[in-house]
């Protein structure tokens, strides 16, 4: 019987102990989603200028407080659901002032601005100006390939009716910076999926975007090879990716 009873009281004691660890393991695991957020690529580089509070409770994340554009909500988004230890995410960040309407040429600027900060083989820099839909990318560029590639880049856009490259080729052998050097696999991931839902080719495939020490791994489908290409074609070009694997089936 006392025997019994000493059992009992190690497993009662044992439940007791788990219990109280478990609250410290989330507490520790809530801290490293909050700071892994804050320090990712995409916060540093392109949410510095945002007011982003982020908040995990056991793994679901709440994102509150403004941004200046609609895109760096959905960035911000898809940035924290990526790291580890997430279970959610309940975006309520803000717009500040109004986000232009969908299909006007505020809106279509936004978009191909947006596109063009994701690639590493063009320059974030290009000035875009759109007219009736039709869109003019002004600035500089290292070679005529690069110019070209932004237009091919800028038509894809939904919206774009036609572009104007008045890009000028400059003799300069400045790389392209990123901010901190090594981008982390949620950035990229977070990229990844924008870069895909900003063209026009890719929009609308249902892919799952996952990122290991900078390999991207693509899943889902596509409507036939060429649609599987050009989404190994736009992932490739992603600020820190080294390499894609797309495992995307046809049909």
């Amino acid at each position: 019987m006392k025997t019994m009873y000493r059992l009992v009281v190690i497993m009662v004691a044992a439940v007791a102990l788990l219990a109280l660890s478990m609250p410290v393991y989330a507490s520790k695991m809530d801290s490293s989603i909050e700071s892994s957020a804050k320090q990712s690529y995409v916060f540093r580089t392109y949410l510095q200028a945002d007011d982003i509070k982020i908040q995990s409770v056991n793994g679901a994340v709440t994102l509150t407080g403004t941004v200046s554009e609609e895109s760096h909500k959905s960035l911000a988004q898809e940035t924290v659901a990526s790291l580890p230890g997430v279970k959610s995410v309940d975006n309520k960040l803000e717009v500040k002032g109004e986000s232009p309407a969908m299909n006007t040429d505020a809106w279509i600027t936004a978009k191909v601005k947006t596109m063009l900060l994701f690639n590493r083989n063009v320059s974030a820099l290009t000035e875009v100006n759109t007219t009736g839909g039709i869109v003019t990318l002004r600035g500089h560029a290292t070679s005529q390939a690069q110019i070209d590639l932004t237009t091919e880049y800028a038509k894809d856009v939904e919206g774009v009716k036609g572009v104007n490259n008045v890009m000028t080729i400059a003799n300069t052998s400045k790389k392209k910076q990123t901010v901190g050097g090594k981008i982390d696999d949620a950035s990229i991931t977070a990229q990844v999926k924008m870069t895909l839902l900003y063209h026009r080719s890719t929009s609308a495939l249902n892919t799952s975007v996952t990122t290991k020490n900078g390999v991207v791994t693509l899943s889902g489908k596509a409507k036939n090879a060429a649609e599987k290409d050009l989404a190994t074609k736009f992932a490739n070009d992603v600020n820190g990716v080294k390499s894609v694997n797309n495992k995307m089936t046809i049909g």
